[in-house]
């Protein structure tokens, strides 16, 4: 494995977080669905994630709150100047890569 220290470690992580939500701020080209369908997560999924995290270390944070930690501004604000309507090819994607229950 590395030789990296623990703390090390997860400098990197956060560092790698931080350009990963920066990256997705600056594609909002990409849609959510879009990268449900390809990735099985999306923007909302991270904030959720992040909001998990929050909780588990009793971290007073609302969802909304992690949604604007992820978006960049609220969750409401970047729908609209952000997000289309979902095609049927992409709703006909996204419910087959769905997990079978």
């Amino acid at each position: 494995m590395t030789n990296l220290s623990k703390e090390q470690q997860t400098e990197f992580e956060a560092a790698a977080f931080r350009r990963l939500v920066n990256h997705l701020r600056e594609r909002t080209d990409v849609q959510n669905i879009d990268l449900m369908n390809l990735a099985g997560f999306c923007r909302n999924c991270l904030s959720n994630w992040y909001l998990d995290a929050a909780n588990a270390a009793g971290a007073p944070l609302t969802r909304e709150e992690s949604r604007e930690l992820i978006y960049g501004m609220p969750y409401e604000d970047w729908k609209q100047l952000h997000q289309g309507e979902a095609t049927d090819s992409q709703k006909a994607a996204f419910e087959a890569s769905k997990p079978k229950q």
